[in-house]
C-alpha cells in the first residue's frame, strides 16, 4: 500500500515566492508592455494571479514527496493568470521553473538536467522521441515506477508548459530534452484520468499533468492533493467569468475543505 505523508505550510510562510512567482517577475520585468490577457482589468493577487477575493494563498501547503518538478515555460506563459504549472510549485518545494530559448537555454537548467542528485525525465508522448530514445508509457495496467529505478536519485519531472503546438516546438528544438527518457502516458491512461476528472470539460492542465506523474510514482494521496487544488484553481477563476456564480464558490469551498482534509488525515 502506498503512503504519501503531507504537511501544512505554516501560515506566515503561505505566500512566500517560490520558482514560478521569481520567473513572473523576471519576465515582468523585462517586457517591453504590459501583458493584456483576458480579465486584465480584474485586480488580481499579484502571487496566484487569482481574483483578489478568491486569492488562495492562505490554503497553500506544501506536500511531503521525494519527486522534483521543473517547468520549462514557453515565452508569455507564466504571465498569463490561467497558467496552472505555478499550482505545482504552490504544493512541491523542489520545483524550479525557466523560460524556454532556443537559441541561448537557461544555463541553470541545463546545470539542473546534470545535476548528479537527480534522474531527470521528460514528460512528454513518446511519439515524439528520437530513435534511440528511451521511452517509459504508462498504461492503464502500470503499477508504480518508483520500484524500477532504484538507484537512489531523485526523479525530476520535465514539463514543457504552454499550448499544445508550443510544447511540440520546445521538444523538437532542445537537443539537451531529447537526451532525456520520455515518461509517456497512453491514450488510454489519459482517458480514464479525464472519466475521473467529474462533469466539467477543462483541457488537461499542467498541474493535471502533475498529477498523473505523481499517481504513477506512487505517491497517489499527494496525487489527489495536486488534483484538488487544480480544481480549486478552476473553480475560483471561473467565478469571476460567471458573473461571480454562488455555485462556483460553493464548488470551491467542498473542494478546498477536502484538501485541508487531506493533511489533517496524514497527521
Amino acid at each position: 500500500m502506498t503512503i504519501s505523508l503531507l504537511a501544512s505550510v505554516p501560515t506566515e510562510t503561505a505566500v512566500a515566492m517560490h520558482a514560478v512567482h521569481r520567473l513572473h517577475a523576471y519576465r515582468q520585468a523585462i517586457a517591453t508592455k504590459p501583458y493584456a490577457s483576458r480579465g486584465m482589468k480584474v485586480k488580481r493577487c499579484p502571487f496566484c494571479l487569482l481574483p483578489a477575493e478568491v486569492c488562495t494563498c492562505a490554503s497553500r501547503k506544501l506536500l511531503a514527496t521525494d519527486s522534483a518538478f521543473a517547468l520549462v515555460m514557453y515565452d508569455t506563459e507564466v504571465l498569463k493568470p490561467s497558467n496552472s504549472g505555478r499550482l505545482i510549485a504552490d504544493l512541491i518545494l523542489d520545483t524550479h521553473a525557466f523560460l524556454w530559448s532556443r537559441t541561448q537555454p537557461d544555463r541553470h537548467l541545463l546545470q539542473l538536467l546534470t545535476d548528479p542528485t537527480y534522474q531527470p525525465f521528460v514528460v512528454f508522448p513518446g511519439d515524439y522521441a528520437l530513435p534511440g530514445q528511451q521511452v517509459i508509457e504508462v498504461s492503464p495496467t502500470t503499477s508504480s515506477l518508483k520500484n524500477s529505478f532504484p538507484d537512489g536519485k531523485k526523479p525530476l519531472f520535465v514539463l514543457l508548459d504552454g499550448c499544445w503546438r508550443e510544447a511540440v516546438k520546445m521538444f523538437r528544438k532542445s537537443p539537451y530534452l531529447q537526451q532525456l527518457p520520455v515518461l509517456s502516458f497512453h491514450p488510454d491512461t489519459l482517458a480514464d484520468y479525464q472519466l475521473r476528472k467529474g462533469q466539467r470539460d477543462f483541457q488537461l492542465g499542467t498541474a493535471e499533468v502533475a498529477s498523473l506523474v505523481l499517481e504513477v510514482w506512487g505517491e497517489s494521496n499527494n496525487a489527489r492533493a495536486m488534483q484538488l487544488w487544480f480544481r480549486v484553481f478552476v473553480e475560483s477563476s471561473m467565478w469571476s467569468r460567471s458573473a461571480r456564480s454562488p455555485e462556483c464558490l460553493a464548488r470551491r469551498q467542498t473542494l478546498l475543505e477536502e484538501f485541508n482534509q487531506l493533511f489533517t488525515a496524514s497527521k
